[in-house]
């Protein structure tokens, strides 16, 4: 079964930070590489970042290039993303994914988490 399972999504004041987590089974880095994505209400899903899989290479939006950091814990299957200088337009729910992270930057993947709410006040 392919399962992700995102956590550490919460409440954070702009200028904080906060540390996501992704569980990840079925399949692992060795298979695909693994990104995560944001989908604000009435807003389309974006690519936020990606690691390849071979763990290598990670890549990350524009918008949040030298706040957020992408990373591996191949042992436990597990991906994190850093979030520091949480800003109030990085409010939304955050997902995890198995992809390709040539096409994360569209927002599209192949296995979905059920996702995590991150809300940042101003």
């Amino acid at each position: 079964e392919v399962q992700l399972v995102e956590s550490g999504g919460g409440l954070v004041q702009a200028g904080g930070s906060l540390r996501l987590s992704c569980a990840a089974s079925g399949y692992t880095l060795d298979d695909y590489a693994i990104g995560w994505f944001r989908q604000a209400p009435g807003k389309e899903r974006e690519g936020v970042s990606c690691i390849s899989s071979s763990g290598g290479r990670t890549y990350y939006a524009d918008s949040v290039k030298g706040r957020f950091t992408m990373s591996s814990d191949n042992a436990k299957n597990t991906v994190h993303l850093e979030m520091n200088s949480l800003k109030p337009e990085d409010t939304a729910v955050y997902y995890c994914a198995f992809t390709r992270c040539g096409i994360y930057n569209y927002g599209k993947g192949y296995y979905w988490g059920q996702g995590t709410q991150v809300t940042v006040s101003s």
